[in-house]
């Protein structure tokens, strides 16, 4: 597979840009990290690159991907706790793309199924319904659904917020595990510590790239006011080909 590649991306509502002219690659079968202040386009890019938001202009090079090899999950879930379904069903979601919806569910995928709740360390609580289990056990039962989807890309927005210092400890632990099983990470998160410690590579956004790289030359004092000050600059009425016109870039942007 090759690299998750950006080709002069703008993506935008209604014609307005949101995040624009960004050209660079994720690390293939790495953990990558996207950051910036609030308001600075990362959700959007994750739609997009999720296939939920079509480019205004430029494109986006999946590298050899298709969309069902895509696992996405956003910081708003969707997940409606008074729906009548077991933490198993929602599990089973993932296996849409290789079943259809109403598919047959076999042995084997059952055998996956199972794998993935004692990979979250949810095992014995299938059966619960979505309103008896706690926001941790729902967000670990939310990354079995994706384990089970066993996608090439993964795409995590804010995975660890509100989250308890036990479940996030071990989500990360296996999210660090997926590059070796040959997956590519995309992972929004405010906390850039967490970040430090987890990513390799990190694209700051402030709307553009203000710095796209090596995580430990990106995440520096200068890079991150001045994505702060684009951020404040920003005229949010802004044509797709606005832009600084004179970028620093940090590192390969």
């Amino acid at each position: 597979m090759s690299a998750l590649a950006l080709r002069n991306l703008t993506l935008g509502y209604d014609r307005r840009p949101a995040v624009h002219h960004l050209e660079g690659a994720f690390a293939d079968q790495g953990l990558n990290a996207v950051v910036g202040p609030n308001g600075s386009g990362k959700s959007t890019l994750l739609k997009g690159l999720a296939g939920d938001l079509r480019p205004l202009s430029g494109s986006i090079d999946l590298g050899g991907l298709s969309r069902r090899d895509i696992a996405y999950l956003p910081q708003d879930s969707g997940v409606v706790r008074g729906f009548p379904m077991t933490l198993e069903g929602l599990v089973s979601l993932g296996l849409w793309s290789r079943r259809g919806l109403f598919g047959r569910i076999t042995g084997e995928d059952r055998d996956r199924i199972s794998a993935a709740f004692a990979s979250v360390g949810l095992t014995g609580l299938e059966g619960r319904s979505l309103d008896e289990v706690s926001g941790g056990q729902l967000q670990r039962a939310l990354f079995a659904r994706v384990l089970v989807q066993d996608a090439r890309l993964v795409l995590l927005d804010e995975p660890f917020a509100a989250l308890d210092a036990r479940t996030a400890a071990d989500l990360i632990g296996l999210i660090r595990r997926w590059p070796a099983e040959g997956r590519t990470v995309v992972i929004v998160s405010h906390d850039l510590e967490l970040v430090r410690a987890l990513c390799p590579q990190t694209l700051l956004l402030a709307r553009q790239a203000v710095a796209w790289g090596k995580t430990a030359e990106v995440l520096t004092p200068a890079n991150l006011e001045r994505a702060e000050h684009l951020s404040e600059a920003w005229a949010e009425g802004a044509g797709p080909c606005h832009q600084d016109e004179h970028p620093h870039h940090g590192h390969a942007a």
